[in-house]
């Protein structure tokens, strides 16, 4: 296979996409063609206001990293400020509240039966949902 030779306008645009990655990720996302980049580079030049969008994002890029150390720092912070009985405490009121959403369910579902005769029916508490230990 022969390379075509491309025209040197369309070598420069390459370029320029290179250096502005968020410009092809606008064509992925469908927001716009290759075309309609190209003619707009063409007409209005790389300078214009239209590709500041594309060129913020490129020092943008480099803040996400940043943000990221900061959200895992904020968290660290956070578990290490946690106090383990404090967590232990919330985790047992929890517990049993689902333990009396759970009895309440069981009501209303046994609620229509009733036991019939000398039959005696053994109405078992529902179990916990968690068991925890304490050490």
């Amino acid at each position: 296979m022969t390379k075509t030779k491309l025209h040197p306008s369309v070598e420069k645009f390459k370029e320029f996409v290179k250096q502005n990655p968020q410009i092809i990720k606008e064509v992925r996302a469908g927001n716009t063609t290759w075309q309609e980049l190209y003619e707009d580079w063409y007409l209005l030049g790389e300078e214009d206001s239209r590709w500041d969008s594309y060129k913020e994002n490129k020092d943008e890029a480099q803040k996400p990293e940043e943000k990221k150390n900061d959200w895992m720092g904020s968290i660290m912070g956070t578990l290490k400020q946690m106090d383990a009985n404090q967590m232990q405490g919330y985790i047992s009121n929890l517990s049993q509240a689902l333990s009396a959403v759970q009895g309440v369910i069981s009501q209303f579902q046994g609620g229509g039966q009733k036991p019939s005769g000398g039959s005696k029916s053994s109405v078992s508490k529902p179990s916990s949902p968690f068991t925890f230990k304490k050490d």
